[in-house]
């Protein structure tokens, strides 16, 4: 997974860097829109497959250990019950929770998670994951994509290890309270999917989380 999205953004580079342009004004040369633009798509092309891959890997593996899928009305009804009860167990600690279609993402900020370049969780927030466990093992029809982001200072290959690493710690903490492995899979975007501006200490704390986006295993 890391190596297809390092090796998206490095042909991504390539590609723009060779397709550039004469400024009339300046005499310089400078990357062509049309090239940048197409670049960004075929990024964000790959991140999408990544996502994609990494879910139906974990769905693969929900059903090989028996977990039975959700069909039709019943899933719509499973995720509301889980959105209430997982809202009324994360208020007040910093962790937001998101509604998108089917799915709930829950955005765990780095500055409550993890300090700064580390990979550790930090202490405090073993009772979070606690009442995030609570709800997670009640509904076990529900895959767990638990994806690391950072900010974009530093290399991106450094950003991409530390992102995963970051996924995989957190990983390891529901596996260590029950969660069913089989529910859980982890991927590291590194910086390619900010949230807010790099360009300030505010906006690359925001970029520096990991979400965890529960997704309900439907039939078909």
């Amino acid at each position: 997974m890391r190596k297809s999205l390092l090796l998206a953004f490095v042909g991504l580079l390539a590609f723009v860097t060779g397709c550039t342009t004469l400024d009339p004004y300046t005499g310089e040369e400078r990357a062509a829109r049309t090239a940048t633009g197409a670049g960004i798509g075929a990024l964000a092309g790959a991140i999408v497959g990544s996502v994609t891959s990494s879910r139906n890997r974990t769905q693969r593996a929900m059903i090989g250990a028996g977990i039975g899928a959700l069909a039709g009305g019943a899933i719509g009804n499973y995720m509301d019950q889980q959105e209430a009860e997982i809202r009324q167990e994360l208020e007040g600690t910093g962790v937001s929770v998101t509604r998108v279609g089917d799915n709930l993402v829950l955005n765990m900020p780095g500055h409550i998670t993890f300090d700064v370049d580390r990979t550790e969780i930090k202490p405090e927030f073993d009772p979070v994951l606690d009442s995030v466990v609570l709800v997670l093992n009640k509904y076990d029809k529900t895959g767990i994509e638990i994806a690391g982001h950072t900010d974009s200072t530093g290399s991106v290959e450094y950003n991409m290890g530390l992102s995963e690493r970051r996924a995989e710690s957190v990983g390891r903490a529901l596996r260590i309270r029950g969660v069913n492995p089989a529910r859980i899979g982890t991927i590291g975007f590194g910086p390619h999917q900010p949230v807010a501006t790099n360009a300030t200490p505010v906006g690359r704390t925001l970029n520096r989380r990991v979400e965890l986006t529960l997704f309900p295993l439907t039939a078909g």
